[in-house]
């Protein structure tokens, strides 16, 4: 459950709700989740739970040919480990200043003020008079000239932020030592941290609904505007955003799905995690536009210009609106532990699944001693060294980069489209699907292995043609407008993370022995202990899932996502 539900739930799919027709988003929303979310979210985990092994090794046995699909996806989880943990550190900044007698971002006067500051609370001033003049407010200096200290482009790197570095190394120990002792320390912590930000999000949500003018901001939320199922945009953005908060594509799903048992039920575990992730995103939905209700009651704003996506609705619109409460920083104190809440979840899984696949890589090397607490503190020093670059003050644009051209988007489509022809097309759907009835005591709905051979592949492709017709150079707040050498920097990251696949087939096929023809066809062939034995031992480098401390799933629970 920590894998797949993060902050994106709260801040990404509330946004993108309200911006492509209210209601109407569910259409496409549900409509990807039944043909392309729930039969890769249950692929992913039956492969792990099928071969008991990481999300490299697994590719190792089952589709050899395409065991560069494991290293890719791994690629991509260092980077995502090395991107995403930033905004823990800005989350911690927050928190801690949230302690103070009064909300630092609440007024203007401060030393990083500047002249255009305006607060809309604290002045008779009439909105067009505002708006005429080049003002900001005290929120956006505060997280632009105090938090960031933001440079003008990513050309410009700055110097380091010393207070986000403490923040940052803060979260890297603090990740160390849920994962230092396998996934049973994991799970541990997880019970904490994946189900504390509930009890969160239902505060957040009673407090905003009480709040005046909330209904006229979720009235902006789910009012439907039929028009714009016309509009492919809001199609694509329905798909990628089910492939974000699924987590799908980044083997933290075959990771996880190794420790079950081999006969778990991961196909009702599947289920009820991804209708849960989705419930989640909705009622977080109506707990973050109650509030932007309330504060264009406050100030008379429209509500389309405070509605903002990403970092700026958790940082600037979130932030604003809890000053004007009553008890502002005991709201504040909640809101962004439960960001920190949900991102470290999403972290220390991510940490927790490179683990798994580096010891069932390397299972005589790492299972001695305390080689895996060594091999893991490499692993955090490595990432937290790296993260310094984005924690300059240039650091803003170096993440949105990475984000946009290398942790989501294309790259997870791809990873996923590979896994659809691996499993379905080599090994063989008819294959696997037997493979899984074997496992669980029963066929599964046919409608998933129809998935996997032909729906989820042919709308992978079309969002992989969509976004390349409608592709547009990256903007950073819909202002600056990222130089050439950026946008090439980032499709080269993204190339090299795919450009793994296609190169381990190459060498595979170098390697082997026989005619061109045989190493091919052997390649294609699942290895000779693939699937002989299913009395699957204890990891011994890596402790056994206790699901009675984790208890993610009601009644099945074996599934520790």
């Amino acid at each position: 459950m920590g894998a797949i539900i993060g902050p994106g739930n709260v801040w990404r799919f509330p946004y993108l709700c309200y911006r492509n027709g209210g209601g109407v988003f569910f259409i496409p929303y549900i409509l990807f989740i039944f043909t392309c979310g729930i039969p890769l979210f249950f692929l992913e985990t039956a492969l792990g739970q099928y071969t008991n092994q990481g999300g490299i090794t697994c590719w190792k046995k089952i589709c050899p040919i395409f065991q560069g699909v494991g290293y890719a996806s791994h690629l991509i989880i260092s980077f995502s480990a090395t991107s995403y943990v930033i905004i823990m550190a800005w989350a911690f900044f927050y928190l801690f200043a949230s302690f103070s007698a009064d909300l630092p971002w609440a007024s203007c006067g401060h030393e990083w003020n500047t002249a255009n500051c305006f607060d809309v609370g604290q002045s008779n001033t009439s909105l067009e008079t505002i708006h005429k003049q080049n003002t900001t407010l005290p929120v956006v200096e505060y997280w632009q000239h105090r938090v960031l200290k933001i440079s003008s482009g990513i050309e410009d790197v700055g110097s380091l932020r010393w207070e986000l570095v403490l923040c940052l190394i803060l979260t890297w120990v603090i990740c160390y030592f849920c994962v230092w002792k396998g996934i049973k320390s994991t799970g541990k912590a997880a019970y904490f941290t994946a189900t504390f930000p509930y009890a969160m999000l239902l505060i957040l949500l009673i407090r905003g609904v009480t709040l005046p003018g909330a209904i006229d901001g979720i009235i902006y939320y789910l009012y439907p505007d039929i028009s714009r199922l016309s509009d492919a945009q809001v199609w694509m953005d329905a798909g990628t955003q089910v492939f974000f908060s699924y987590a799908i594509g980044m083997g933290f799903l075959t990771s996880l799905g190794s420790y079950n048992t081999f006969k778990n039920d991961c196909y009702k575990d599947c289920f009820y995690l991804c209708l849960l992730n989705s419930a989640t995103s909705v009622v977080a939905g109506f707990a973050i536009f109650s509030v932007l209700g309330f504060m264009t009651y406050e100030t008379g704003l429209d509500i389309a210009e405070v509605a903002e996506s990403g970092p700026g609705l958790a940082f600037i619109v979130y932030p604003r609106a809890m000053a004007m409460m009553p008890m502002p920083q005991l709201w504040s104190v909640c809101f962004f532990l439960m960001i920190i809440l949900l991102s470290l979840d999403s972290q220390f899984v991510g940490l927790e699944c490179l683990m798994t696949s580096l010891v069932d890589l390397f299972p005589v090397y790492l299972r001695q001693g305390f080689r895996r607490e060594l091999l893991l503190l490499m692993i955090c020093s490595v990432c937290c060294l790296l993260g310094f670059s984005l924690v300059t003050e240039g650091g803003m644009y170096l993440l949105q980069l990475l984000d946009h051209h290398v942790c989501s988007g294309t790259t997870l489509l791809l990873l996923s489209f590979c896994q659809c022809v691996g499993i379905s097309w080599i090994y063989g759907a008819d294959h696997f699907y037997e493979d899984i009835a074997s496992m669980i005591g029963y066929r599964p709905n046919r409608f998933m292995k129809y998935c996997w051979k032909y729906v989820t592949p042919l709308i992978i492709l079309g969002t992989f043609v969509f976004s390349i017709v409608r592709y547009s150079p990256l903007k950073f707040s819909n202002s600056y407008i990222y130089p050439l050498w950026a946008n090439i920097l980032g499709w080269f990251i993204a190339t090299v993370s795919l450009s793994l696949i296609p190169l381990f087939i190459i060498y595979q096929l170098i390697i082997g022995h026989g005619t061109l023809k045989q190493r091919f066809m052997t390649l294609c062939q699942p290895t000779d202990e693939f699937g002989q034995n299913k009395n699957w031992p204890e990891k011994s480098a890596v402790s056994k899932l206790d699901q009675s401390e984790l208890k993610l799933v009601p009644n099945t629970g074996e599934l520790a996502a």
